[in-house]
This record gives C-alpha cells, structure tokens and sequence, in this order.
C-alpha cells in the first residue's frame, strides 16, 4: 500500500495492516503526527488522498495545503473521477514552488509573511504586501533598490548620533478602491478570506481576497505582482476585482505615494526615519512619474508608471498632484459578478542611470512571460533535487528564490551593491553589508562567477576608504568596517537598544575585525574555483596585500613567549565584547581570527606566484608571524574562543531556559538581569568552530600544525561538544556551523537535526519575529551550502572537485548542477552510486580515488 487514507471525521486508532486509515482529529498533536510520520516512512507511503465530507472548496484547499505540509508527503482530494497518483505526481511536483498563506494575522507574524513573500530580482525588491496595504503596525509594503542609503540624525539620551538606514522608497504599488464610501484597506475591512500564494518558479505572487462591504457586497479581489527578472526596472501589479451585485458608487485610486518613512524595525522607530524629499511630480493621463532625492547622500530614485485596462476608461482619470504624491482616480459602476482588471507597470530607476529599456511600457502578461523565461534560466543552473523529503525540497526552492531575489545575474550586473544581511526584503540591521557574504559567495561562485565578481568589486570599490579607516585607527593597510553601506564607511552603531531593558549601551561590535579575513576568503576562493586571472591581477592581489599588511600591523610580539598576539579584538560570537569589568572594547587571540590570519599569510606566497601584480610585503616577517601566533589550548585539546575564556563562570541553562524559554539572546536576558555575557562561557554562535566551517579538518590540522600546536585526533569531537553546550544560536547561522561539523565527525543525528533547524528557520521565525524585519540571506545560502558540502559531499576549494557523498537517512537521492571553468557538472548522488554528466573530459575525486570522466555521457561511480 503506497497511499495513505485521510477521512474528515474521527475513524478507530491508527491502523498498522494492509490499509492505512486515519482522519484528521488523529494528527491534532505533534505525537500523533510523528506516529503517522513514522508509518508514512517505514512503508514508504508516497502519498496520501483525503476523503471530504462537509468542508468547502477554500477550507479544503487549506486542509490539503497543510497536510501535505504536516505529513511530509502530497495529500490529494479522493476523485474518482481523476488518476489519483498521477494527482499525487502533480502535487509532488508544484507543491515544493508553492509558498501559500491563508490568514492575515496582522503584526509581526504578517511583516514576516510579507517578508518571505517578496518579489525582487536583486536589484528591486517589493514586500508581499496586496497594493491596498498601508504603513502600519499591521502591514509593512516596503519598496527597496539595491543600495540606496541615507544617513540622519537622531538624539538618544542627550546625545545626538548618526545612523546610516536602507532607505524604503516611495509606494508605487499602490491601489485600492472606495465603495460606497468604504475604504479598502483590507486592515480596516471585514475580511472573509485571503490568500497568498508566491510561485518560486516564476516569482510572481497571487494575492486572493474576500471582503463583505459595510453596503452588505461582497469584494473579491485578485492580485498579481511580479519583480521582471528580464528588464530589472520594471515590476508590474495586475489588479482585478468583482462584487456580488450591481454598485454604482466605486472609486478605483492608484498612487505614486512619496509620503513614506521608514517602519519596518519597531527598534528604530524612535530615531528618525524620514529620508526622502520629493522633488518633482508629473501625470498626464494613464501615465505619471514621480522623482525623489534623499536627504543627506543626494541619491535620487525616479519612477514611472503606467496605468492599463480593457474594462475601465482610463480616458476619465481625475489626476491630482498633492503634496508628496501623485493621486489617479476614476469613478466606476461594477455589474454583479463581472471581473474588472487593471494593470500598473512601474519603472524604477536610482539617480536615472537607466533609460526605459522598453519604449512602450509593456504589458503585465509580456513582462511575466519574459521574466519567466530568465527565472527558468536561473533554476536550471541553481536548482538542488531531493527525493523523498518535500519539505526539504520545499525550504531549498524557497532559499534558491530568495537568494536570487536579493542577487541575481540578471538584476546585479555592473551594479555597485552587495547583498545585505536582510536582502531586499526588511530593514533589519539598516540593510548593510557584513561578513555574510562568507556565506552566501560560494552560491554565486558556483554558479554565477559574474554574479560573485560584481559582489566582489563592491568590496574592492571601497577599498581606499578601508585605508582610511586602517589609517585613523594607527594601522597600515586595509581595515574593513563590520557595516559597510553606501560608500564603505563604518556604520557600526556606537550605542545599541536592549529591546527586553529598555536601556542603550555601548556597542563594540565595530571590533569584528575578522569581515576583512571574509573578504580575503572571498576573493581567493573566487580566484581559486574561477581562475579568473583578470580579477587577480588587477583587483584581488591588491586587496589581499592590503588586508595582509593590515593584519601585519595588529600584531604584537611578546619576547618571553616568542608569540604573537592579535589584541583589542571580536570574533564572531558577538556576545563577548570586552574582558570582564573593562572600559575597552575587544579581546585578544581570537582563535577564529587568529587561525585565519595564518591562512591568509600562508596563501600570500602562492598570490606572489601567481599574479602579475606587485605583492609588496615583508615576507620574512610573513613567515616568523605566521608560525608564531598565539592561540589558548587546554589539556583536553579545547581551543578557547579567546585568551581568559577558560577563566569564565559556567551558565546555568536549566534556569534560564526555564525562566524565559526562548533564551537565543542570553545577551539581552542577562544584560537585563544586570549582568553581562562578558562574564560567562555563552556564545551566540560558534566561533572557535567557524573555522571548520571554511576549512576540512586536515587543513585545520595543517594549521595548527604550522603554528606549533599539536592537538589529539578526537578534537573536532571535543570542539563541538564543548561550544554546542555552551552556544544559545542567537545567530541563525550557528545552526549551520554547528550541523558542518556534526557531519564532520560522523554524527549523522546531530548534523540532520541543526540542519532541519537552519532550513526552517525563516519559513518558522525561529528566532520570534525577526523575519518580519527581512529574510536571512546568509542563513539561506549557508543551507544551500551545506547541502552540498555536507552531504553530496562536494568540495570545490581545490584544483580538482571532490565529492564525498553522505546522504540523509530520509534522502533517496540528491541533484545539482554547476560549472566550474568552462565546465558544466550536473550530479546525482544516491545511497551508493554517483552520476556525473559532463560537457568536457575532465577529472573529479571521488573519496581519495581519482576518476576520469567523459564527455557528454553518463558517468557511474560506486562508493
């Protein structure tokens, strides 16, 4: 028996023999629902069909929706009528690019739903919001293009400071109508249904909603948006709508709305958060434009829009320019049951570099067919296959759309920006630019190199104000900011908000040093996989002579111990930020930072070799540095996070998980609590255990090794037992550092369980709220990483790729594509064969065994 019967009502417990009956009421808890799991998985059930008896056709569509979520596996209404497995094959299919809501939970829950439901294309971004959507507590329609900043302003305790934001830029979404004198809002409306439904696929959002009219109508509306994938400039908004009955009375209004602020952060709302001016507004018919300026960085973003109907005369437009914005209104009749559409084509450009691509402003059809056509370009390059785990399938095509919403070949190319912490989709952290892109280059590196090289040039755009900072602080070299915006300044906050005391305290984080180190990482990891040797020599050498000479001026030389020490500094773990009791920000010998500056000194010698361009360093000195940094190691081969973390008290996690549950932010609980993380052995991440992340374990060894310090053959083991116990995954990256190493030491469980918690961590808000504030582009491109890296086994930081398979118990199979110079792999990897298609002969290390491939043919491995 392959499928599994679902009735509506109760049926007698669940049954283990030849057919498998349960009803809804038995999956009411998570027990009952792992019961069922565990038999839809111990008789390979591949799917299941629901028989209905009283719910109509929307709550059956959510029943079936969440089933299929719930069980693992695609749940199908029972139709004779239809071939159910080929229903079951459909749904197993389409379900996996569907991202569906069916309520409007308004607060943060919603700005997290908008956020996972935004349309982008990397360089525009629109939050899922339906055009009637205003700025409030409840909703958040948020429009953003790549880079563009403000700097303002704003008196905190006395003190006036400066805060650099992603700025939200002017609603051109908006539309609604007025009936009878009611407002459509949706917020203010008596709402009988909605949903939303983003297709990965095609990356075009379909918003449905119900609306019983204080006249006693009923409104239904239908919305289409897309961000085009093909001309980057334009989104298009399809609006359509119908009433039960005959109403004469009805305004359809569509705006150009520059009276916008910044909301999205309830943080932040008391700084200021106003950033732009408008400075002109033209309407003449179907069309009108509106241009506005920021108020401190000048950029000024211009947009144009399009009106377009076949069911209403746009001839008899009432258009109004106001104060800061532009108002295009039309009275109507509606017949009963009649659907009403218009279209709204917008293009968007920042300080009008870009002329209309298009002459004539294309209709919404043309701009989806074309943008379809490029998003299935994308997928085929980045898409990642899994059999027999749909929610997995699910999570990895949600993260696939998503990173290329925020970064794409397509809306990226010649483009000065990088992608933010948050993407184009929220304002968390001001919508700068930090060391994620650690975790998110190897992504576009595999492939999209040209995507990965404009990621990269932002970074070497800004290089000479990375000297000036490396200069104000009495240092040589290159000093990347921990916040870099607009133009490579440090944007760091001096003071930061504890949300749980209410209080500001000086923020050290600027101290994070190590994003240089991710910088170098990057460029060498690029150049590596991409031999790009353009790239090397007339930008990468350059900036990782900078960042080495930098590093070279941190250190300093104790003679008694004939070490080196880098002090004064943060690694990634970000609670600690000082030794106890100090009035100055940093601690010494990170072991994170320190063991990627030997890596950074060791690979200076192989840049000298290989580019063409002047490496103008001290290789004497190179050479006594990099075998004499000083790390803190205990007896058991624990690597401390930094010099003195031994010393630090133990914390008691039993009381505090008690006491306040969620306990991810130990730092604001104990901040509160008037204490400070400073004094404890508590990470918000993994720190020490970063490093296994970037590196195998022999190049760790290798390592330590040239630093003199040799460690037993358990201590990856040991590593990881002693910092998971000790880390509060504040960070959603911690769960991927933490599931790396798991696989590293072959512990299978531990790896699926973190991993599983970083694939959902979005789609579930782990964190309580904080993907209301925008998705985490490093987290999503960490997880396609580790995917990869982890369990295909795939590592392509050598000249030859390798791949290790160790596939997830609840994997029957794993496919990708990607290049790598000129050739083009696509893989499948099942339990024990691996099958590699290939354009070019070329080799590949299967384990430790070297395997020639050929061309254009199927190539079967064993392992």
């Amino acid at each position: 028996m392959d499928v599994l019967k679902i009735y509506e009502q109760k049926s007698d417990a669940i049954s283990d023999t030849k057919e498998i009956v349960i009803s809804i009421d038995q999956l009411t808890t998570e027990e009952e629902l792992k019961e069922v799991k565990q038999i839809i998985y111990k008789k390979k059930i591949k799917g299941a069909v629901f028989f209905n008896v009283s719910l109509k056709e929307k709550e059956l569509t959510e029943v079936l929706y969440k089933l299929t979520e719930n069980l693992n596996i695609p749940v199908v209404l029972n139709d004779e009528t239809k071939d159910l497995k080929k229903q079951i094959q459909n749904k197993r299919e389409s379900y996996p690019f569907e991202l569906t809501y069916f309520d409007y939970p308004k607060g943060k829950q919603e700005y997290s739903i908008e956020s996972l439901l935004t349309v982008g294309n990397g360089y525009l971004g629109l939050r899922g919001t339906s055009p009637e959507m205003l700025i409030s507590d409840s909703n958040y329609p948020g429009t953003y293009v790549a880079s563009v900043y403000n700097t303002a302003e704003s008196l905190v305790d006395n003190t006036t400071i400066e805060n650099e934001d992603f700025v939200n830029l002017p609603n051109g979404q908006k539309m609604y109508l007025i009936i009878d004198g009611e407002v459509i809002t949706i917020e203010d409306n008596d709402l009988n249904s909605i949903k939303r439904t983003l297709n990965l696929k095609t990356g075009e959002l379909t918003i449905n909603s119900e609306i019983m009219l204080k006249n006693g109508a009923l409104l239904s509306i239908c919305v289409n948006k897309m961000a085009s994938m093909s001309q980057r400039n334009y989104y298009g908004i399809q609006y359509s709508f119908k009433l039960d009955r005959l109403v004469s009375d009805i305004q359809f209004v569509s705006e150009l709305d520059g009276d916008v602020n910044n909301y999205n952060v309830e943080r932040y709302r008391k700084l200021t958060n106003h950033h732009l001016t408008v400075i002109d507004k033209k309407v003449e018919g179907a069309k009108a434009s509106l241009l506005v300026r920021t108020n401190q960085s000048n950029i000024e973003v211009y947009q144009e829009s399009r009106l377009l109907s076949q069911d209403i005369n746009l001839n008899k437009l009432d258009n109004q320019i106001l104060d800061k914005k532009i108002k295009q209104q039309v009275t109507i009749t509606a017949e009963a049951d009649k659907w009403l559409t218009v279209e709204k084509i917008v293009f968007m450009t920042k300080n009008q570099t870009e002329d209309k691509a298009l002459n004539e402003f294309p209709k919404y059809t043309n701009l989806l067919l074309e943008s379809e056509k490029e998003w299935e370009k994308l997928w085929e390059e980045a898409a990642i296959k899994v059999t027999g785990d749909l929610m997995s399938q699910k999570m990895l095509n949600l993260h696939t759309y998503h990173m290329l919403s925020s970064a794409s070949p397509n809306g990226n190319k010649d483009l000065d920006a990088s992608i933010t912490a948050r993407g184009l989709h929220g304002e968390a952290y001001r919508g700068h630019i930090f060391w994620d892109e650690l975790f998110m280059l190897p992504f576009y590196i595999i492939h999209f190199p040209e995507t990965a090289k404009q990621l990269l040039m932002y970074r070497y755009d800004r290089l000479e104000m990375a000297k000036q900072l490396a200069k104000e602080e009495g240092h040589l070299g290159a000093m990347y900011p921990w916040q870099s915006g607009l133009d490579g300044r440090e944007q760091s906050q001096k003071l930061h908000l504890n949300p749980l005391s209410g209080e500001w305290k000086e923020d050290h984080s600027r101290r994070q040093r190590h994003v240089s180190l991710a910088i170098a990482y990057n460029v060498w990891s690029y150049y590596q996989y991409t031999k790009d040797q353009d790239f090397l020599n007339n930008y990468g050498t350059e900036m990782l002579t900078e960042i080495t000479k930098f590093w070279l001026s941190l250190t300093t030389y104790d003679e008694k111990k004939d070490r080196y020490s880098i002090k004064g500094v943060m690694g990634p773990d970000e609670f600690h930020e000082a030794y106890s009791g100090s009035k100055e920000g940093g601690l010494d010998n990170n072991a994170y930072t320190n063991l990627m500056v030997t890596w950074l000194l060791g690979i200076m010698p192989i840049v000298k070799k290989e580019s063409l361009t002047a490496v103008n360093l001290d290789f004497e000195t190179i050479n006594n540095i990099q075998k004499k940094l000083k790390l803190d190691i205990n007896e058991a081969g624990v690597i401390a996070q930094f010099e003195g973390y031994f010393n630090l008290k133990e914390i008691d996690w039993d009381y505090y998980q008690n006491k306040y549950g969620n306990v991810y932010r130990m730092d604001r609980i104990l901040n509160a609590e008037g204490k400070s993380p400073d004094d404890y052995k508590v990470a918000k991440q993994a720190d020490s255990l970063m490093i296994f992340y970037n590196f195998p374990k022999e190049k760790v060894t290798e390592l330590l090794t040239t630093l003199n310090y040799h460690l037993p053959e358990d201590y990856v083991e040991k590593n990881l037992l002693y910092y998971l116990n000790r880390t509060s995954h504040g960070s959603t990256l911690s769960r991927v550092v933490h599931s790396q190493l798991a696989e590293m030491v072959d512990d299978r469980e531990l790896a699926w369980k973190l991993y599983q918690e970083a694939l959902y961590s979005d789609y579930r808000d782990i964190q309580g709220g904080t993907t209301a504030e925008g998705i985490h582009t490093g987290v999503m491109a960490s997880t396609l990483h580790i995917t990869l890296s982890a369990f295909a086994g795939l590592d392509i930081r050598g000249d030859l790729i390798k791949l290790n398979p160790h596939l997830p118990e609840q994997w029957s199979e794993l496919s990708f594509t990607f290049s790598k110079q000129l050739i083009h792999f696509k893989v499948t990897v099942t339990k024990n064969t691996i099958v590699i298609y290939v354009n070019k002969d070329c080799s590949v290390m299967i384990g430790s065994e070297c395997v020639s491939l050929k061309a254009k043919e199927n190539n079967v491995i064993n392992y």
